[in-house]
């Protein structure tokens, strides 16, 4: 029971502010605009200023780990290949690059620093996690969109450079980088700027969960029903049945056990969707998928940190 009562108490508080947004929306006072724009305000400013704070304040030789980068980032390649093999079922080759970028693309940032945030008061290790699987999600997620684009057959390498060129961009990533130079450096934090800082950074996770809440669309979710089925199985349990045994044997545990997790069994993310339909794809599959997931990943996630903490390695 206790167990139980600590992984309920990581993911419930979690879970309950997407349903606040969806209630919001419901009640009209949040609209599909405004929720859009908090998702872009929350990816631009405070979830980058949250990063920095939780690695700019510690120790870096404490919290880098390469053994654990380079876990994460096999981890998810093989992830893109599993995904890739299982879109060979697929009939409709213009479904495939869909498919392969919904079963393996995690909202790791977001849920990540959440979860980790409700159990152990910081997100240190969320961003490590970010740092080796992050940047190989998008850089795949742009070949396999590109080569399986409707209509077309041949990569587009075009594409390929811009999305290099937007990770080097990407606020989040120039949020850790800045939190891990910083750190390096053991630059001070003077409590004024620390204060700041920290109360901007305390504004992305509320507002990031209840905007990924009102942005959900109970409708879309039965579309495309057998692919993405198979994709939220993967998505949410086959990816942890293979690798948390592996990850445990590695020694990984707590805060790095947690980061995981969210990378192979958290739901999908919503910018899927916006990249699938911004590079030419129908993007029903991936919506279904990120709606599946969103849905039910507060049972599996729970599941998945109750048996973790069942044998004492949170």
């Amino acid at each position: 029971m206790d167990n139980l009562i600590f992984s309920l108490n990581a993911t419930l508080p979690v879970f309950l502010l997407m349903l606040l947004g969806i209630f919001f929306k419901k009640i009209g006072i949040i609209d599909d605009v405004l929720a859009s724009k908090m998702n872009k305000f929350v990816f631009l400013i405070p979830l980058p200023v949250l990063l920095f704070h939780d690695l700019a304040t510690v120790d870096f030789n404490e919290v880098w780990d390469l053994k654990f980068v380079i876990f994460c980032f096999i981890v998810t390649f093989i992830c893109i290949v599993i995904s890739a093999l299982l879109s060979l079922f697929l009939k409709e080759r213009g479904l495939r690059g869909e498919f392969i970028q919904a079963t393996y693309r995690s909202s790791a940032a977001l849920l990540g620093i959440a979860l980790i945030q409700n159990i152990y008061g910081n997100a240190k290790m969320a961003p490590i996690m970010i740092i080796g699987s992050v940047p190989l999600y998008n850089v795949m997620a742009v070949v396999v969109l590109s080569f399986f684009k409707p209509g077309q057959h041949q990569f587009d390498g075009q594409v390929l450079k811009s999305t290099l060129i937007g990770i080097l961009k990407n606020p989040i990533i120039i949020g850790i980088v800045c939190g891990l130079i910083w750190s390096l450096l053991k630059l001070p934090m003077p409590t004024i700027l620390d204060k700041t800082v920290s109360s901007v950074g305390a504004i992305a996770t509320p507002m990031g969960l209840m905007a990924m809440g009102a942005s959900f669309d109970f409708k879309k979710a039965l579309n495309k029903v057998t692919p993405a089925l198979v994709a939220t199985f993967f998505k949410l349990f086959g990816f942890c049945l293979l690798f948390l045994p592996v990850a445990v044997k590695l020694g990984f545990t707590h805060e790095k056990l947690i980061a995981i997790v969210i990378m192979l069994g958290s739901a999908t993310t919503v910018s899927s969707f916006v990249m699938a339909k911004n590079m030419g794809h129908e993007g029903v599959l991936t919506s279904s998928v990120v709606m599946l997931t969103t849905l039910l990943s507060g049972f599996s996630i729970t599941m998945w940190i109750y048996i973790l903490k069942s044998f004492n390695l949170l």
